[in-house]
């Protein structure tokens, strides 16, 4: 819908804003006619016309002929982001891993590098150190110009700076890791850092489970467990951005002491070492293919491995019904480790929702796995990185129209 300038808006604050409605229409749907746009965005054709022309000039998208007929009449320009255009650098940093890519508009994934890491504590800047080497070259090989750098990590994200306040399976503790990156690189653009769950639940929100939902979470599982949560269509932050730490929930006063502090933490009853733990498996080993090993004995039906999924399943059944308790989704979405365990605890977690769960709350919400799987967290870092371009398109300068075609 066309807006209403008087209300409160200028002409110049009207045009960012089409713009951004164009823009996000293609980076999250794809190719569109021009009259598909139309219609989305409830602009006028000439309108959308002068808009695609800009975003043209910029750089950020082009048109050209509809890819299949679309009735009688003259065909309407297909829109479609360029494949020159610009590029972020998403860094996913893990427990026991770290990953870097090159993302395009459109959540398209250029190039990646994933190198596995030891479970141990680590200083920041050696983690930013081994991002650096495995990211430049991705960045050298890459002709697109870099827009932004958004970095997904297991802690505490301060926002506003990119500062962990804390990452207790890492070690961290208020590290500076936006500025950290920044120095690494060198690179004159904004580098943005968000907590892995928060940012999984965008990925998911934008291109996965939560596609269509205004109302969902997103539950990541793998050495901790982490939360992020969309409520009304946008990202629930808290008062200092701290939401989400829905692993940190006390739910066993006997449980386990948690390396945030506290004891019987949620992640301490249902993450990886806790399954290694009750399957019989060295819970020190950790990663995917310990995991796939317990996998495996339960598909061969070894008894000792099926009942450590199923305590694994009641207790993250009491953690979802909690969950489902206080934030009333219409869909839970289990990612990391938890997806792939999500068929042998599937009635253990529909166990807990009807015995735990308030009824008006339990009865409308479905527990699905992640649809985007391991790269749900590189692409929220991409959507994260993204943010500012998708909300205002004049800040990208363009790239000139020699440069492009010499390219």
């Amino acid at each position: 819908m066309e807006i209403d300038l008087g209300q409160g808006r200028s002409t110049d604050q009207v045009r960012p804003h089409n713009l951004s409605m164009v823009l996000r229409y293609l980076h999250l749907a794809g190719p569109l006619s021009r009259a598909a746009l139309t219609q989305r965005t409830e602009l006028s054709r000439s309108t959308v016309a002068t808009l695609v022309a800009e975003l043209t000039e910029r750089g950020l998208v082009v048109e050209g002929p509809p890819r299949s007929p679309s009735g009688p009449g003259r065909p309407s320009p297909e829109v479609r982001l360029a494949d020159d255009g610009p590029v972020v650098l998403a860094v996913e940093v893990g427990v026991d891993s770290l990953a870097v890519a090159i993302v395009g508009l459109g959540g398209d994934v250029r190039s990646q590098v994933r190198v596995d890491r030891e479970r141990s504590p680590v200083a920041a800047r050696e983690v930013v150190a081994e991002v650096h080497r495995i990211g430049g070259p991705l960045l050298d090989a890459q002709p697109a110009p870099l827009v932004a750098i958004g970095v997904s990590i297991v802690g505490v994200v301060r926002r506003t700076d990119g500062l962990v306040r804390i990452a207790p399976n890492l070690g961290w503790r208020d590290e500076p890791l936006g500025e950290l990156v920044a120095e690494a690189f060198g690179a004159d653009v904004p580098v943005l850092v968000g907590n892995d769950a928060d940012l999984g639940a965008l990925a998911e929100h934008q291109r996965g489970a939560g596609v269509g939902l205004d109302d969902f979470v997103f539950l990541c599982g793998e050495v901790g467990v982490g939360g992020g949560v969309i409520m009304d269509g946008r990202p629930l932050r808290g008062a200092d951005g701290y939401s989400g730490e829905v692993g940190h929930v006390a739910v066993n006063p006997d449980g386990r002491p948690c390396r945030c502090g506290s004891r019987g933490c949620l992640e301490t009853e249902v993450g990886e070492p806790a399954l290694l733990r009750a399957a019989g498996v060295d819970p020190t080993r950790g990663g995917r293919e310990a995991v796939d090993e317990v996998l495996h004995a339960a598909a061969r039906g070894d008894e000792r491995a099926v009942r450590a999924l199923r305590e694994i399943g009641g207790w993250l059944g009491i953690g979802v019904a909690g969950i489902v308790n206080i934030f009333n989704p219409r869909r839970v979405v289990l990612g990391g480790y938890f997806a792939d365990i999500f068929r042998y605890v599937d009635d253990q977690i529909g166990g807990a929702l009807n015995s735990r769960a308030l009824p008006a709350t339990g009865a409308s919400v479905e527990v699905v796995a992640s649809r985007l799987g391991a790269q749900a967290l590189l692409l929220g870092a991409a959507e994260l990185a993204f943010a500012p371009l998708l909300a205002d398109p004049t800040l990208f300068p363009g790239v000139p129209t020699e440069t492009r075609r010499a390219g």
